[in-house]
């Protein structure tokens, strides 16, 4: 694969040197995790917004908020994120660094899986790998992602690849015994690791003088699309299904953030919130994309310890219920014509299905757009139905109702759970009590009402929690059961399908997908950019200083910006080759050229980015082809 020979390094070179974005606070010595964009990574940056607005937001009529960054207690305490919003953790015994335990573990056996590789192929003569091994000094202290070349035995090879194929499905327990089954050390000392630990990823914060309040930096845009879910739907006229949007920053105090923008501290996100009937799924557009064809990794083929990806359209996925719902697999296929429009190769592209103990508790099916890169399969969009579980935690913490109410044309008979409270032992029994827990059982969905009527045949009892007090209800107290009613409104709380987008990762791996370097001269950069998202569309070159050319570049530069061509003039006295280079590794796609001949006829040259052909024309007919070189500028 050429992605084995990919110079990281060197791309990463000139990721700063044309300043697309560089570690924050650099010259007081930087911290992990934070980085600052230059001109042409906001502009990278701002164009894939922009497309992903025009994708998203106005292709599907969606209702684009913007809500505050800073989230008090309360509310992520009812959303979950305080109690489970963690990653396991481990420290080095000896030196103290501390290390994400899944990352430490997928590290050190993907080293040794590569060590397997080269010793069987030195084994065999390859070259290439005998002389790796050769260079490995077994006196020199182990640098951290060295690959040490020893064949391993195949059964223990066979665990390894089990193992990394179902790494997002291990919880703290199972990570702490796989590091002890496979003596799992610090990747850079050898050191002993501790026993993984739950860290909270949130960054806290107080608000206001006294400090009381206690609040934190948002880790999600979703949450506020939430509590405002009354008042988008009266804005929406009462109709349903209808989606939310947002792009903003988001917060996330990671363990050891490396890899560059791929796990920082500060980042951008872009979510929707589709709100959806729980009972009718299908999309109305989904005929739209059921051809569309992609690649999909699936929950069963992860489980049986394995990684082989199979291709189908998104219509086959949802009529064999390998994607859930019609909605989702939508909204699947939208996302793969997002990333594919803006640049991201398809065949590094797949879709990988959450196993169950990694999927989040409420959530029903979720996928992860997965871009290869350098650094492996990167997620870089999720795409979750995360059932009607966020409305309904924070309808029940505020008593305030967050459904759609629907006037049925004919009545109809459904079966429900019905619960009767004993009026006389209920209030002698809570007293004061007494309302909150009543509202608490009327609160509860189809599942808390199974489990409660399930607990009281068993035990004769069952646990009710209000605001975190824990209250005993028995079968004295409340009689449970499935009965019918008739139905003249239809009330329901709506599911969400969210499609979740990391800009900061996309960003990258289309950098990774983008770069290449002239066969000619290695010093040569390119960055084939899509028009749609290239920093800057053009380049206005004038041969020299010559006074002559001013009016020209003037003149033109004006008529570029006017027809919405982003345009950066360089005028400086490098030779015209060396100003073609330096704009091809900004990823510009044209360059217009000003001699001496445009002061005579007004004809300048183009010259094509990526091929380097040239044409001369006038100006006019010149803008034109620049216009219509897409129909994304």
């Amino acid at each position: 694969m050429a992605q084995k020979t990919f110079d990281r390094a060197a791309l990463e070179q000139l990721i700063v040197k044309r300043f697309f974005y560089a570690p924050s606070f650099q010259i007081y010595g930087g911290v992990a995790g934070f980085y600052d964009f230059g001109p042409t990574g906001c502009a990278l940056m701002n164009n894939i917004i922009s497309v992903w607005r025009n994708h998203f937001v106005l292709e599907e009529e969606m209702l684009e908020l913007d809500t505050t960054i800073m989230t008090t207690h309360e509310v992520l305490k009812t959303s979950g994120h305080v109690d489970k919003f963690a990653d396991w953790m481990c420290k080095d015994l000896k030196n103290g660094e501390i290390f994400r335990a899944d990352h430490v573990v997928e590290a050190v056996l993907e080293a040794r899986l590569a060590g397997d590789y080269q010793a069987r192929a030195a084994k065999e003569g390859n070259a290439e790998a005998q002389v790796l091994v050769e260079k490995k000094d077994p006196k020199k202290k182990k640098k951290k992602g060295t690959v040490v070349a020893v064949e391993l035995e195949e059964a223990v090879r066979k665990q390894y690849e089990e193992t990394l194929a179902q790494i997002d499905n291990y919880s703290g327990q199972e990570l702490a015994d796989i590091m002890k089954k496979f003596d799992i050390r610090s990747p850079e000392t050898g050191n002993e690791l501790s026993v993984p630990q739950e860290f909270n990823l949130m960054f806290d914060s107080s608000i206001g003088p006294t400090g009381q309040l206690k609040g934190y930096l948002r880790p999600e845009t979703a949450q506020g699309q939430f509590l405002n879910f009354k008042r988008l739907l009266e804005f929406n006229n009462d109709k349903m299904p209808f989606a939310s949007a947002q792009v903003g920053r988001s917060f996330r105090n990671e363990i050891s953030p490396r890899s560059g923008l791929l796990r920082v501290r500060e980042f951008t996100m872009a979510e929707i919130e589709h709100f959806v009937d729980p009972e009718n799924k299908d999309h109305p557009n989904f005929v739209d994309v059921k051809d569309v064809v992609i690649t999909l990794l699936s929950k069963d083929v992860q489980l049986s310890g394995k990684t082989q990806t199979r291709d189908m359209t998104v219509g086959e996925a949802v009529e064999k219920k390998i994607i859930d719902n019609q909605t989702l697999g939508y909204f699947i296929a939208r996302i793969y014509l997002f990333l594919t429009k803006i640049g991201i190769k398809r065949d590094r592209l797949r879709f990988r299905q959450h196993m169950d103990n990694e999927m989040a508790h409420y959530a029903t099916d979720c996928w992860d757009a997965e871009i290869h890169t350098s650094y492996g399969w990167i997620e870089c969009v999720g795409c979750a139905d995360r059932s009607a579980y966020d409305l309904t935690v924070h309808s029940r913490r505020t008593k305030e109702k967050l459904v759609v109410r629907e006037q049925l044309e004919t009545p109809r008979v459904i079966e429900q759970w019905q619960l009767e409270i004993n009026k006389k032992t209920f209030g002698p029994k809570y007293k004061k009590n007494a309302k909150a827990v009543e509202e608490a059982l009327l609160s509860y969905t189809d599942e808390c009402y199974e489990k409660l009527q399930k607990d009281l045949e068993t035990n004769g009892s069952a646990s009710v929690e209000v605001d975190g007090v824990t209250f005993e209800v028995s079968k004295d107290d409340v009689t449970i059961a499935r009965g019918t009613v008739t139905e003249h409104i239809r009330e329901y709380t709506p599911n969400v399908i969210e499609p979740s987008f990391g800009i900061g990762r996309i960003l990258y791996a289309l950098l990774e997908h983008s770069w290449w370097v002239r066969e000619d001269d290695e010093a040569r950069n390119v960055l084939s950019f899509p028009t749609v998202v290239a920093p800057f569309k053009c380049c206005l070159l004038p041969l020299s200083g010559n006074a002559c050319f001013d009016p020209f570049v003037k003149k033109f530069s004006r008529q570029l910006r006017q027809s919405g061509v982003s345009t950066r003039t360089d005028d400086s006295k490098a030779s015209i080759g060396r100003r073609y280079a330096r704009n091809d590794e900004l990823g510009t796609p044209f360059a217009i050229t000003i001699d001496f001949q445009t002061v005579e006829d007004n004809t300048v040259t183009l010259r094509q980015r990526d091929s380097t052909e040239q044409i001369r024309d006038t100006f006019e007919n010149i803008l034109k082809i620049v216009k219509e070189s897409g129909d994304d500028i």
